[in-house]
């Protein structure tokens, strides 16, 4: 029986994974379910499964929850769940820069870390893995893409891989010209044509953002330089990665688009558990298309695996001006172009400097913000 402790349990990877439980009920239990403000979701949760400990942290405990379960709120209680000792697997399912404090409490503590929050790597890809080095923590990945990929590679030794590609459904505007691009509103990029996600990350979908994220995201988990990562737009979202070997020989993971997999495959690695699912049918797949990335219609991914390829902060920059641009965007306050063009400038005026530590990542990523903010402040209205 493991302990699990979910951060953002009331998100879409939070019910997925909660989902899992629900099927092995002999091999895992709630210990730690956190959310943001979500509390009256979260008192529901928690008076069904009953964990330890419950933290909202961006708001008050509501009323008449449970005395079962302790309840805490506040920054420094999510770091407490994160290092809960009754937690085997973290799961963090955080959105944005907020997730990496509590992945390096985490992997210090010598928890192995079920990572669904990409930017713990992408801004502290360094520190995450000296983290775990330190506190004997693992890092397992939760997206479908490196969950993927780290099954491609299972056999595998070092020396083996050529290359990764790394898959993109392309989102809801993959045909879309630059002209129609400037007309899209919130409603319309949300409106995601294979995966049910949050806000924040179907936007990233849609301007591909996301993707540029787990090209860096691959680099830290695997080891591979970025001359041996690629995207490619696949429609379908039936593959979800591609490892290619030294020999030529090229190995996909395949399913219907579902998150519970993923998180299965993380909660019980290396053990693969039974699951009830849709199971795959490669005739009702039907036909499976690649596409490459339209890099000059869609800037944001060019602009992320460049900032990758800078290293030290230059990540973390792109992630906060990316946070601020969608924020501004959903709001109505940025254009759909917009979000890329905010990305570059703040990139333009925060010059890389070294992240030797979380102050220095986090320092960063308040000087993006602010830059972001300046930018769609001058822009407006859009």
């Amino acid at each position: 029986m493991k302990g699990i402790a979910i951060l953002g349990a009331t998100g879409s990877i939070g019910r997925s994974a909660l989902a899992v439980l629900d099927q092995h009920p002999d091999r895992f239990r709630a210990v730690a379910l956190t959310a943001h403000r979500s509390g009256e979701a979260l008192a529901a949760l928690a008076a069904r499964y009953r964990p330890a400990l419950a933290v909202l942290v961006g708001g008050d405990v509501p009323a008449g929850v449970d005395g079962a379960t302790a309840w805490r709120t506040g920054r420094e209680a999510l770091l407490e769940a994160a290092t809960h000792p009754d937690a085997d697997v973290v799961l963090n399912a955080l959105v944005g820069a907020a997730g990496l404090e509590p992945t390096l409490a985490a992997l210090r503590a010598g928890k192995r870390v079920a990572l669904a929050n990409k930017e713990s790597l992408v801004c502290g890809g360094p520190l995450v893995l000296e983290a775990a080095r330190e506190g004997g923590g693992e890092l397992v990945p939760v997206d479908s893409e490196h969950s993927a990929i780290l099954q491609c590679l299972q056999g595998a030794r070092a020396g083996d891989v050529r290359r990764l590609v790394i898959t993109a459904s392309g989102g809801p505007f993959r045909g879309f010209s630059a002209e129609q691009l400037a007309g899209v509103t919130p409603a319309d990029a949300l409106r995601h044509p294979t995966w049910n996600m949050g806000a924040k990350v179907t936007i990233d979908s849609a301007t591909l953002a996301n993707k540029a994220l787990e090209v860096i995201e691959a680099h830290f988990l695997f080891g591979v330089g970025y001359d041996s990562i690629e995207a490619v737009v696949h429609p379908q979202s039936i593959i979800h990665s591609m490892v290619e070997m030294v020999d030529g020989s090229v190995l996909a993971q395949m399913g219907f688009p579902t998150m519970e997999l993923p998180v299965l495959y993380a909660l019980a690695y290396p053990e693969r558990l039974p699951y009830t699912c849709r199971r795959f049918d490669p005739v009702a797949a039907g036909t499976l298309t690649f596409e490459a990335v339209r890099q000059a219609d869609f800037p944001a991914f060019a602009l992320g695996v460049e900032a990758g390829r800078s290293g030290g902060t230059a990540p973390a920059v792109y992630n906060a001006a990316n946070e601020v641009a969608v924020k501004h965007f959903l709001a109505g306050r940025l254009s759909f172009p917009g979000i890329a063009r905010a990305i570059a400038e703040t990139l333009e005026r925060c010059p890389v400097a070294a992240a030797h530590s979380l102050h220095d990542v986090l320092e960063a990523d308040a000087r993006a913000r602010r830059c972001a903010e300046d930018f769609v402040q001058r822009l407006a209205p859009c």
